[in-house]
């Protein structure tokens, strides 16, 4: 998936908001965020991290300064073994024109030599957000990976794939109610972005990012 495409596929379904997280690297957001602004809709830098204990966490950024800054520790828990094209694909870093400039060199699939908490201290830094991805689909969900979903953990929202997912959850963890629910494609492909599905308004958008329930 090339960012213009990616883009032009999200228009297509109606979205007006769309975030990017490719696993454990950063690299992709400029180009990203530059072709969401040139088709007119709205971006949010983000991430996800696979933790040292296989658990997907996304991370979400308000600004690029805020992206490079994390960046910086992003690679110091990456796993520098190199990336095998031949087994795992390419791993292109692109423009905002879909242009190649060349590849991450590490295997991104592997994870982090990072624990969820210190991922989760990592993402919390400079007004950034955490939320739990596919918190019921996958196996590296957490409760598919944990079993539970601990309470001291200081995340901000829970990213779903189907609405009835959120009833099951609080059902579960009634204080989820204090967190923001995203229902997300988790698309790894063109054909799987979702067509537009949940509404926020600019109020809750901004409750999120000030970390309010």
């Amino acid at each position: 998936m090339r960012p213009t495409n990616i883009v032009r596929m999200a228009l297509l379904n109606g979205l007006s908001l769309i975030s990017v997280t490719d696993h454990n690297s950063v690299s992709n957001q400029q180009a990203m965020a530059r072709a969401a602004k040139t088709y007119g809709i709205a971006y949010w830098y983000g991430v996800e991290l696979q933790t040292k204990e296989e658990v997907h966490v996304l991370g979400y950024f308000r600004n690029e300064e805020d992206v490079e800054d994390f960046d910086g520790w992003l690679r110091t828990v990456r796993d520098t073994t190199m990336n095998r094209i031949d087994h795992f694909g390419n791993q292109y870093l692109l423009d905002e024109n879909d242009e190649i400039l060349g590849q991450e060199r590490d295997s991104l699939i592997l994870s982090l030599n990072a624990s969820l908490n210190e991922c989760v201290v990592q993402i919390k830094k400079a007004n950034r957000r955490v939320v739990l991805a596919h918190v019921m689909d996958r196996k590296n969900g957490i409760l598919r990976q944990l079993a539970f979903i601990p309470k001291n953990l200081n995340f901000d929202g829970i990213e779903i794939t189907k609405e009835n997912q959120k009833d099951e959850l609080l059902k579960a963890y009634p204080w989820l109610k204090d967190k923001t629910f995203f229902l997300n494609s988790d698309a790894h492909r063109l054909i799987d972005i979702h067509d537009a599905g949940q509404t926020m308004s600019e109020e809750e958008i901004e409750a999120f990012w000030r970390n309010e329930p």
